[in-house]
């Protein structure tokens, strides 16, 4: 059913191209690292296949219509357009919080404001700089200013230059309905349990807050009891899930079901997924689902690497049944280590690398280091046979 909800299995997932994809899994997580390409690219392409990476960044971010917003999710992420108004519980609550590590007065908030009003849609930069002099974590006031009306709503992110934020007011790029339209904390709450029961088939009252990060203390915390009556009022249905100690109680999307009782057919998508692709950024329900254990190490130092820097698992016939650390090197997709749990996972992971390097124009590849050793023969022969050598 996730993989279905997903877009990992049947046709379903590839209708209405990446702006359906972002619809589907409701908020594709941004990073700055970038190695075959950046992780927003790699969860449209995990999907939709060798989508042009222009389209890719078209649909996230429109010059002239905008379809997508940025906002903390399950992190910073890019979100549909349509959502704006149910993040609007969120705003409340950080504007309510207060600014935490980095403090700015209200006049540089109003000196930002004015100048967006008066010169239009501008970066940091354009701002008068993101950066204080200081370490990579040293923001100027400006760039501290920008976040603070970003996060609380009196400014918004529709488009990207670059890789740089470009920060507008909402009244001049969010539909008027939208707009006006401010929730209730428990119709922001209903509104994002139901969109995340649909991003995954079925879930937990703990996968279900993971998914979208919902606040677990406070007066509004995201409890089973508020969570539950959130799904009965979004009209999900009820389930238990079964493999554990005991059943656990989950929702599932009733359309989720359905596609189930019709026998639950589909072709198996065989790709790399990004380390913070929503299928498994929820490390517990990555393990409970597949057996798996996701840990990203770019942050870990590199002589304390097990898997590599940028971990790529491979998704194959339902499964992840390998793993492998990436890079580029010219024209070169390097495969610096692969990691196969099993004989039968070579073919599928040399399929995977194959369209990876075509669609990150790469036109050789090299596996460098196979684990077990005794599958690196059979790799290269997969590799051989996809083309490459």
């Amino acid at each position: 059913m996730t993989l279905h909800a997903q877009g990992f299995l049947g046709a379903d997932g590839r209708r209405g191209g990446v702006a359906g994809m972002l619809r589907r899994v409701a908020a594709v997580q941004l990073d700055t690292i970038s190695v075959l390409a950046r992780s927003h690219e790699l969860v449209a392409y995990a999907r939709l296949g060798p989508v042009g990476r222009e389209q890719v960044e078209r649909a996230y971010w429109h010059p002239a219509k905008p379809t997508a917003f940025e906002y903390w999710a399950h992190a910073a992420c890019v979100l549909p357009l349509a959502d704006w108004p149910y993040y609007a519980a969120r705003r409340r609550r950080i504007r309510e919080r207060g600014q935490r590590w980095h403090q700015v007065s209200q006049r540089a908030c109003d000196e930002v404001l004015a100048r967006l009003k008066r010169d239009g849609p501008l970066t940091a930069t354009q701002l008068g700089g993101a950066k204080a002099g200081g370490p990579w974590w040293d923001w100027s006031e400006v760039k501290i200013a920008a976040e603070w009306l970003l996060d609380t709503g009196q400014a918004v992110c529709v488009r990207r230059t670059g890789w740089r934020r470009v920060y507008d007011l909402p009244e001049r790029v969010i539909p008027v309905a939208l707009l006006d339209n401010e929730p209730s904390d428990e119709d922001c709450l209903s509104y994002l349990v139901a969109s995340t029961v649909r991003a995954l088939g079925v879930a937990t009252h703990a996968d279900i807050t993971e998914y979208q990060r919902l606040s677990r203390s406070g007066p509004n915390a995201a409890t089973a009891e508020r969570v539950g009556k959130a799904a009965v009022t979004a009209g999900l249905a009820p389930v238990t899930i079964a493999g554990g100690k005991r059943p656990v109680p989950a929702w599932a999307d009733p359309a989720a079901l359905a596609w189930l009782d019709a026998g639950g057919r589909g072709t198996h998508r065989t790709t790399l997924l990004s380390p913070f692709d929503s299928l498994i950024w929820d490390r517990k329900r990555t393990l409970r689902m597949f057996g798996f254990h996701h840990a990203l190490e770019a942050y870990v130092p590199k002589e304390k690497r097990v898997h590599g820097y940028y971990t790529m698992p491979l998704l194959a016939g339902g499964r992840i049944v390998g793993r492998v650390d990436p890079a580029r090197r010219g024209t070169t997709l390097v495969a610096q280590h692969v990691m196969l749990d099993r004989p039968a996972a070579a073919a599928p992971m040399a399929r995977a690398l194959a369209e990876a390097a075509s669609w990150v124009g790469c036109d050789s590849i090299r596996a460098e280091r196979t684990s077990p050793a005794a599958l690196a023969q059979p790799l290269l022969s997969a590799l051989q046979a996809e083309g490459f050598s």
